[in-house]
């Protein structure tokens, strides 16, 4: 959901179905094939998390209303199944935040209008069995209930801060499935809404989002060992010149991992974009790869198995999308040539 105030702004800049221009990008490396269309109803703003060799797509909303519904992706078969829907007491809800721990599913925060506090805001938290189908609710998120919040999961944790309550946050706090119990942890700089994150290596990147109309620049790691580290901003700031090219900066962007690499694609700044970038964590560098093939989007979400990665959903003005991507980083398209 958009704050207000960028209502005016984000329809003057986002005409539909408009992407953003990139350089001639038929050398770049990697090939997006379309896989089974979600079976569910098209929807944005979702969220998404992954178990195992399955990804689950959770919530959202269609233009119309706020979904509760589950759906699982076998990323091996290529099918999708639905699963049990939230239960009767949790709200519906879009720009929720969601990840796995183990074999377990967890999601929280989020936005509806009709059930949140005055600015939609949500502050409930639950979690998914998949052996039992079923979900249970868990302690509350403990901070100011919010939307477009950022989370992941490390060391056997989750982590959820940032994201919007009627002004831009940067709060951060750990959960402990084992006891059920939150921690607040050490900030972030920058407050923001709508950033992306991955894990590689146990160790979570937090990345991109915006903050009083301005996209960040500044990119973040989170070790649970040794907290939050600073690494190279994301926009050409250095006099080097590894990052001329880079035009990275944006929000609601797509990210995920392969083979210990991340992508990050799709998402919006002044415009849709169809870019994808991969990011090196051994050299703290990012390289621009093949553009999203699907039609540009935003508020799109993503999973992966650290072997594949997919991005499905979300929407373009105010079209909402079903259809499901996977990335082959490895190989070029031939229709580009």
């Amino acid at each position: 959901m958009i704050p207000k105030k960028l209502i005016a702004i984000l329809i003057a800049v986002v005409p539909f179905f408009i992407t953003a221009c990139s350089d001639d990008d038929d050398d770049l490396i990697g090939l997006w094939t379309r896989v089974s269309d979600l079976d569910g109803i098209a929807r944005s703003d979702a969220s998404s998390f992954t178990i195992g060799n399955k990804g689950y797509i959770v919530c959202g909303f269609d233009g119309k209303n706020r979904l509760k519904d589950l759906w699982e992706y076998d990323m091996n078969g290529g099918y999708w199944t639905q699963k049990a829907s939230l239960p009767d007491e949790a709200a519906a809800r879009n720009s929720a935040v969601s990840f796995a721990i183990g074999d377990k599913g967890y999601m929280g925060t989020g936005y509806n209008p009709d059930e949140g506090d005055a600015y939609g805001c949500l502050g409930d938290f639950w979690e998914y069995d998949p052996a039992g189908n079923q979900w249970s609710r868990k302690a509350d998120f403990p901070g100011t209930a919010r939307y477009g919040a950022v989370g992941f999961a490390v060391g056997g944790k989750g982590y959820i801060g940032t994201g919007y309550d009627g002004n831009y946050l940067k709060d951060f706090y750990s959960y402990n499935p084992g006891t059920n119990t939150w921690e607040q942890i050490n900030s972030l700089i920058n407050k923001r809404q709508y950033a992306s994150s991955f894990v590689i290596d146990d160790v979570a990147y937090v990345v991109c989002g915006m903050n009083n109309l301005e996209y960040l620049e500044e990119f973040w790691k989170f070790d649970p060992k040794e907290g939050w580290t600073q690494l190279r901003d994301i926009a050409d700031n250095s006099d080097d010149d590894y990052d001329d090219d880079y035009n990275i900066v944006g929000y609601n962007r797509a990210a995920f991992v392969i083979d210990g690499c991340a992508y990050i694609t799709c998402g919006e700044s002044g415009s849709i974009r169809t870019d994808t970038w991969k990011y090196y964590p051994s050299t703290d560098l990012w390289e621009n790869v093949a553009k999203f093939k699907g039609t540009g989007r935003t508020v799109a979400v993503s999973f992966s198995n650290g072997s594949k990665g997919y991005v499905a959903t979300g929407k373009n003005g105010t079209y909402c999308f079903d259809d499901v991507w996977t990335l082959d980083p490895y190989t070029y398209d031939d229709d580009d040539y």
